[in-house]
């Protein structure tokens, strides 16, 4: 990897880039942040910088699972937006067996805090390019991906214009270790997202029931939150849906803001 001298908050961050592959009018690149591997896919030949989407994983995935190739290549090339994944605490790269117990022994606590700095440093240094316009930033990600997407997205304030959660509520389901219970966390940090939510709920979820989704969604600060519900368990999304979380970002990262709005 090429390394680019890049700094980040107030320590040195160092962000190693792979060689561009480039298919489909699609680049994509490798990329790691300090001890933090992703990738990013970047419409070819942009003619002004274009938005970013930072995509997070679900459980047990990582930043090139299926579901994040296909957002991350849909993206960049049929709507025209960069798009971004990082590996999770120990998934990806970063793997390690049981991981759901590990995240239990090492504090959930401590590995969202650890996540939201992850996510801080990759936007930084993927809005620093020229590629990209810093000021449309967007975040997606459902299960896991609002466990430690949801916290982000408070931290992040104005620094994102939108963003699409769901599949998780403030109910801890019995299926999971009792030290992942982060409800408490998860309801104040809902109370200070302040940016465009789209929250996405399966109706039959098995993992976390509705009565907890919705418990979450009542939490979210913003003024303009939207709630979408989908039959089928915590594993199912389907094309409406999916197409659904895309309009959202696209129509928000693509809009003409209003004299005035700071986002």
């Amino acid at each position: 990897m090429a390394v680019v001298d890049d700094r980040v908050g107030t320590g040195a961050r160092v962000a190693r880039w792979a060689a561009e592959v480039v298919s489909g009018g699609v680049v994509e690149r490798g990329f790691q942040v300090g001890t933090v591997p992703g990738v990013v896919w970047l419409p070819a030949r942009p003619a002004a910088p274009v938005p970013l989407v930072l995509l997070g994983h679900g459980g047990s995935g990582h930043k090139r699972a299926p579901r994040q190739l296909r957002l991350g290549r849909w993206f960049a090339g049929t709507a025209g937006i960069a798009a971004a994944a990082i590996d999770g605490p120990y998934h990806g790269d970063r793997a390690v067996p049981a991981y759901q117990e590990r995240i239990a022994a090492a504090g959930i606590e401590r590995v969202v805090d650890g996540m939201v700095g992850d996510w801080r440093a990759a936007r930084d240094v993927l809005t620093a390019l020229d590629e990209i316009d810093a000021v449309r930033v967007g975040y997606l990600g459902l299960s896991m991906g609002t466990r430690f997407g949801l916290p982000f997205v408070a931290a992040a304030g104005d620094l994102l214009r939108c963003a699409v959660l769901g599949k998780f509520g403030l109910r801890h389901p019995d299926e999971l270790p009792a030290g992942m219970d982060m409800a408490p966390r998860l309801a104040a940090d809902a109370a200070r997202v302040r940016t465009p939510v789209l929250f996405h709920l399966q109706w039959d979820d098995e993992l976390f029931g509705r009565a907890g989704q919705f418990e979450l969604f009542d939490r979210l600060g913003s003024a303009d939150k939207q709630l979408i519900a989908f039959p089928g368990g915590h594993g199912t999304a389907g094309e409406e849906a999916i197409a659904a979380w895309c309009d959202f970002l696209v129509r928000r990262l693509t809009a003409v803001r209003p004299a005035g709005d700071g986002r």
